[in-house]
């Protein structure tokens, strides 16, 4: 086949393979400052010979949500996952996104399989592998984490043995090579044939740690562009993005700065209300599950005016937003959201109370997403932009669109 549809929109097959990368928490001054420092001469050359933009992720600027956008290229509203955590109304207990039945569409990866493609989807997080990586393994993908590369099998995943692929032991998940790991792993399945329709989704774990000048940053970079440059040799058609961007969350004297929503709005209003931090995922070291985002759930309706008026109030709070707001203005589905939900600046993150948050896992103070300052990111194209493509990226291009430029270039 030349082409497929998936939800609303049409995908062109190109006869050369297509890499896909997420670059996770990847803000566009960590490409900057390493290009500027000639360490990504490979991306660099993407960028000249190719395109290199801006796009607008989707909110809450969190991995689930973004990764899922860009596998089903539509947003949260249409796809139903508005964070990696909620409050479910049907039960109501707080749980993970971290399941295929919490996504209301098919997949591009599934669809492209239909299409005859080989389907690779390697993922650094466990969690990711299990909300989107449904469907392709039944079509003759492969699908894996380097978080658990050594627990694959056939029947499951669609390869035996995946540590074999690049020879490497499975890698510490808190560690820049769950990243590198991923993206070997993809180059290595595109040079040996195994693979021509790939996507390719990192950690931000490095990201969390270090600002964009770091050394240790630098040269994580200085290896993630070996592995696109493999890509591009192996004659892959390859579309760089990233789920969102990252800024430092800290005081003048480097200390997380942090607003405890609920603790705030129990001193004010009482206890008939909960917050939802949708940032909530198995990875604490990264963030403490603190972010800039998150829900407010109110047993009293009535009480909705007053508390959206005192949270916006309050210093640091830049956005208080109605759930029919929430669903109008940042495309959310309305039955998995608050219903407030409350952004917060660049350098501020929203949580519970400070019993719900273990500050000791962060190391050198915190740096973290999930709001309005993380939602621009980059995209990087490997071929010049054709005038169709032109005219999105001069409008309002998403993350999602990625594989649609990938494959209409």
């Amino acid at each position: 086949m030349s082409s497929f549809e998936t939800n609303g929109r049409s995908y062109a097959l190109p006869a050369n393979p297509i890499a896909v990368i997420c670059l996770d928490g990847c803000a566009d001054e960590y490409l900057s400052v390493a290009i500027a420092r000639g360490k990504m001469p490979r991306l660099a050359a993407m960028a000249r010979d190719g395109w290199r933009g801006m796009v607008r992720g989707a909110l809450p600027s969190f991995t689930n949500v973004n990764n899922t956008s860009i596998v089903t290229g539509v947003s949260p509203r249409v796809h139903g996952i508005c964070g990696n955590f909620f409050l479910n109304p049907d039960t109501g207990e707080e749980v993970m996104m971290n399941g295929p039945e919490f996504r209301r569409c098919g997949t591009i990866l599934t669809a492209a399989a239909d299409a005859g493609r080989k389907v690779a989807f390697i993922t650094a997080k466990e969690k990711l592998r299990t909300v989107l990586g449904d469907g392709v393994v039944e079509r003759g993908g492969i699908v894996f984490s380097s978080e658990k590369v050594d627990e694959a099998k056939l029947a499951t995943h669609g390869i035996d043995d995946a540590t074999a692929i690049i020879g490497k032991p499975r890698p510490e998940i808190y560690s820049g090579d769950a990243s590198i790991y991923v993206l070997e792993a993809g180059a290595a399945l595109a040079e040996q044939g195994k693979a021509d329709f790939l996507y390719l989704s990192t950690t931000d774990f490095m990201q969390h740690k270090f600002a964009p000048e770091a050394p240790e940053i630098l040269d994580f970079h200085a290896r993630i562009d070996g592995a696109i440059g493999r890509l591009l040799d192996a004659g892959c058609t390859v579309a760089l993005t990233a789920d969102h961007g990252m800024n430092a969350k800290n005081d003048l004297a480097g200390n997380p700065k942090v607003i405890f929503v609920e603790s705030l709005l129990h001193g004010k209003f009482g206890k008939a209300l909960r917050v939802i931090c949708p940032i909530t995922d198995p990875y604490v070291v990264h963030h403490g599950a603190l972010g800039s985002l998150v829900m407010v759930h109110l047993e009293d309706p009535s009480t909705r005016a007053g508390v959206a008026d005192f949270l916006f109030s309050q210093p640091g709070i830049t956005e208080v937003l109605t759930r029919e707001q929430a669903v109008e203005k940042l495309e959310l589905a309305p039955d998995r959201i608050g219903d407030l939900v409350v952004l917060s600046g660049r350098d501020v993150v929203v949580g519970k109370s400070p019993e719900h948050h273990d500050l000791s896992v962060l190391k050198g103070g915190l740096r973290s997403h999930g709001g309005r300052y993380e939602e621009m990111v980059p995209l990087v194209i490997s071929k010049p932009l054709t005038p169709e493509l032109q005219r999105i990226a001069e409008g309002d291009p998403r993350n999602f669109d990625v594989f649609h430029f990938a494959c209409h270039v």
